[in-house]
C-alpha cells in the first residue's frame, strides 16, 4: 500500500466525507485517520435518519462510507439512500457475503470493503485519498467501439476521473496535445487506421512515462501482444473482458506510480523547507535559459537576494523562528514572481531569481516592489512581532556573459547592497 502523505485538498471541490456506521470504535478510527492524514472533514451518523439530516445540512459531499447494519434500514434502503442522491458510495461491511457483494457492485457502488481484515483501515484511507485526487486527473479512453468506450468511461467516472473519449488515434493525439491534465490513457489495440501499439508509441513522443500512464487493452488471445505494448511505451495491459475491480486496481496502481515519481522528483528538485526549487534545479534551468535569451538578444536579469540579519534572528528567537522567516520570505518571492520567472532558494538565507524580459527602470521597480513586500511582513514572536528585510543585487546579461559570470556579478551587487546599509536594491554600479 502506498504511503499516505498529507495532500491539502482543493477548496473548489466538495470535500466532506459522510461516515455512516454504528460501531463507535470503527467510526473513531476511520474518522480520525481521514481527518488527520488527508485533512478532509468527516461527518458521522449512526442511523439513516441521522445520515439524511446530515445530507440536508450540507451540500459539499464528496464521498459516503457506509455500513449495512443500521437500526432503521436494511441493505437496500441504505444503498438507495445514497445512490438515489448520486453520491459516490463505498460500502464497508463486517461480513463477507459474495452474493450481496456482487449485487451491490452491480448497483454502481465504488467498492465493497471488509472492515475487520488486517490492513482494512489503511486501505480505506488510501481509497479515500485516491478518489479525492482522481478528481484532478483527466483520463483518455481510445477505442473505436462506442460501447467499449462508454463502458471504460463510466468506470473511470465512477472512480472520480474526468473522462475524455476518442474513437481513433488521430483524435487521441489531438486530445493529449490540447489537455495537459490527461495523466492516463486506456488504449485499445484493434482500431482502424492507427492501431493501439502505434498510438502508444506516438503518445510517448508527446508525454513521457513520468507524466502519463498508458494501459493497453485487447480482446485478442495473442501471447506477444503484451510485450509489444510494453516495448512501445505502455505501462500496463488489460485483457478484455476485464472485471471492474481489476480495472480499478490496474488504473489506481499506475496513477499511484505517477504520483510517486512526481514526489521523488520534488524531493530532488525542491527545497524541503520553503518548497521553492533548489539550487541544483535552478542552475539546470539557468544553463539552458541564459544562452537561449542571449542568442535572441532578449533582456535577462540575474538576481541574488539575502535575508538581512538572519543570524541575529536565529540567535535571538531560535531556529524555528528562523525557519518561519525563511518560509515567509519564500512565499513573498513566489507571490511576486511572474509565470516566466525562475526562482530558487540558493542556500541558507540566500535566494536567486532569473527574470526574462526585464532591464533598466522596469527591473529596478520590480525588485523594489519585492523589497517592500518583504518589508511589510510581520512575524509574530513572543511579546511582539518580527519585521523582516532583504538586500537585493541584480545585473543584466551582456554579450559574452556566462551563467557563472552572471551569478558572480549579481552576488557582487548583493554585497554592495548589504555594505550600503541593507534593505535596498543595487542593480547598477
Amino acid at each position: 500500500m502506498p504511503a499516505i502523505a498529507p495532500n491539502p485538498p482543493s477548496p473548489s471541490l466538495p470535500q466532506r466525507v459522510l461516515l455512516v456506521e454504528n460501531s463507535r470504535a470503527f467510526v473513531q478510527a476511520v474518522a480520525q485517520a481521514i481527518e488527520q492524514q488527508l485533512e478532509l472533514p468527516v461527518t458521522v451518523a449512526s442511523t439513516l435518519a441521522e445520515a439524511r439530516a446530515a445530507l440536508a445540512a450540507h451540500d459539499d459531499w464528496f464521498l459516503v462510507l457506509t455500513g449495512l447494519v443500521l437500526a432503521d434500514g436494511d441493505h437496500e434502503a441504505v444503498v438507495d439512500c445514497f445512490l438515489g442522491r448520486e453520491l459516490p458510495t463505498v460500502v464497508v461491511s463486517g461480513v463477507y457475503d459474495e452474493e450481496l457483494r456482487e449485487r451491490l457492485l452491480r448497483r454502481q457502488i465504488i467498492d465493497f470493503v471488509l472492515k475487520n481484515t488486517p490492513g482494512s483501515l489503511d486501505y480505506i484511507v488510501w481509497l479515500v485519498q485516491r478518489l479525492e485526487r482522481n478528481r484532478r486527473i483527466s483520463a483518455l479512453v481510445v477505442d473505436d467501439s462506442p460501447s467499449a468506450r462508454a463502458h471504460a468511461g463510466l468506470l473511470l467516472e465512477l472512480f472520480g476521473y474526468r473522462v475524455v473519449q476518442a474513437p481513433d488515434g488521430d483524435r487521441a493525439l489531438a486530445a493529449v496535445e490540447a489537455d495537459q491534465s490527461i495523466r492516463l490513457a486506456i488504449v485499445d489495440q484493434e482500431m482502424p487506421g492507427m492501431q493501439g501499439i502505434e498510438l502508444t508509441r506516438r503518445l510517448r513522443a508527446l508525454r513521457a512515462r513520468d507524466r502519463m500512464a498508458v494501459i493497453g487493452v485487447s480482446g485478442r488471445d495473442d501471447p506477444g501482444l503484451v510485450a509489444r505494448f510494453l516495448k512501445n511505451g505502455a505501462n500496463d495491459f488489460l485483457r478484455k473482458p476485464y472485471s471492474r475491480e481489476e480495472f480499478f486496481c490496474r488504473v489506481s496502481q499506475n496513477v499511484d506510480q505517477l504520483e510517486l515519481i512526481g514526489s521523488l522528483q520534488d524531493l530532488a528538485t525542491r527545497d524541503f523547507l520553503t518548497g521553492l526549487p533548489n539550487r541544483r534545479h535552478f542552475l539546470d534551468q539557468a544553463e539552458r535559459l541564459v544562452p537561449r535569451m542571449r542568442d535572441v538578444r532578449q533582456p535577462l536579469a540575474m538576481v541574488m537576494l539575502d535575508l538581512d540579519h538572519f543570524k541575529h534572528v536565529n540567535d535571538t528567537w531560535g531556529h524555528e523562528t528562523g525557519d518561519r522567516a525563511l518560509r515567509a520570505v519564500a512565499s513573498a518571492i513566489s507571490a511576486h514572481a511572474r509565470p516566466q520567472d525562475h526562482i530558487a532558494r540558493f542556500g541558507g538565507e540566500e535566494f536567486c531569481m532569473l527574470l526574462p524580459g526585464l532591464e533598466g527602470q522596469a527591473l529596478h521597480d520590480h525588485l523594489e516592489d519585492l523589497r517592500l513586500r518583504v518589508e511589510d511582513l510581520r512575524l509574530p514572536v513572543e511579546h511582539g512581532e518580527l519585521r523582516l528585510s532583504v538586500s537585493i543585487g541584480a545585473c543584466n546579461a551582456r554579450i559574452g556573459d556566462t551563467l557563472h559570470s552572471l551569478l558572480a556579478e549579481a552576488d557582487r551587487r548583493l554585497y554592495l547592497a548589504k555594505a550600503g546599509g541593507r534593505n535596498r536594491v543595487v542593480d547598477a554600479g
